[in-house]
């Protein structure tokens, strides 16, 4: 999917939503757990409920890999029942060198046709641009994380002051571009989003720890927003866990929907 398809999604379906995929067997309501695939049948469900409002899902790769080669299957037939026109996200936070990277980058971007991948910067230039080599793919690299351990590393500054995201975001710029390029920036680290957009102006991010993590939408849009919205916010629990009951798809459906209104207001504010 390319810059301009995604920006169009957005303006379609005033959203800037994505939800996050992550069945836990031990979450997800017990009726499903008699299915031949529960794993399958509850993203589908979710899917379906909430397509109207969402430009992008997230399978974290992580709840598919953990059942094995059946989880490998769950996620393939997940990630096929997903509408074309949605971005899709392997949230697999891969990043190696040379060969592994490629061989990465095929498995997610040709055999499973995901639009993105989440990629880890750590090993630097050589682990990441194997996967910018795909047309109209994506690499969403890690920049500023919302989780209570960025504060190990992220933020460590260099003798001339500067934290080590921005020195990444900074890096990095000169790998891909605006159309094959995206950051994780938290949403609970909303004092420094304004920084890190100030760094890397015409980037998409993608935003997690709205929701469930705290993090405040309204805050991420004033700070991070751009003249192409330049923001995919996700929110994974808080939707696809908003009931452990048989209607957990229709609460899934209320809560993104919520997500969205609140979404086209702030589309509106900034953008008109």
């Amino acid at each position: 999917m390319t810059r301009a398809e995604l920006f169009s999604q957005i303006q379609q379906k005033s959203s800037f939503l994505c939800v996050g995929l992550d069945p836990d067997l031990e979450k997800i309501p017990s009726h499903l757990k008699a299915e031949s695939d529960p794993i399958f049948s509850f993203c589908r469900e979710i899917i379906e409920q909430t397509a109207d409002f969402a430009v992008a899902y997230k399978p974290n790769i992580a709840f598919f890999e953990a059942l094995g080669p059946k989880g490998w299957e769950s996620l393939q037939k997940v990630q096929e029942i997903i509408p074309k026109d949605i971005f899709t996200i392997a949230d697999a936070k891969r990043g190696d060198i040379g060969n592994t990277s490629k061989l990465y980058a095929k498995a997610f971007f040709e055999t499973m046709d995901f639009d993105s991948i989440t990629v880890a910067p750590y090993m630097g230039k050589d682990s990441v641009t194997p996967f910018l080599e795909f047309e109209n793919k994506w690499v969403i690299l890690l920049a500023l994380t919302s989780n209570m351990g960025s504060l190990d590393f992220q933020v460590i500054e260099d003798k001339e002051g500067k934290p080590l995201f921005l020195s990444v975001l900074e890096k990095s710029q000169a790998w891909g571009s605006p159309e094959n390029l995206m950051f994780v920036v938290g949403a609970t680290r909303g004092e420094l989003i304004g920084e890190v957009r100030k760094a890397v102006p015409e980037h998409f991010f993608l935003v997690p720890g709205v929701g469930a993590q705290g993090g405040s939408l309204s805050e991420v849009a004033k700070y991070g927003m751009n003249s192409t919205c330049g923001l995919l916010v996700n929110s994974s629990r808080g939707i696809i866990y908003a009931s452990g009951e048989k209607d957990f798809a229709k609460a899934a459906r209320k809560e993104a929907e919520k997500l969205q209104i609140e979404m086209k207001g702030l589309l509106d504010l900034y953008l008109g």
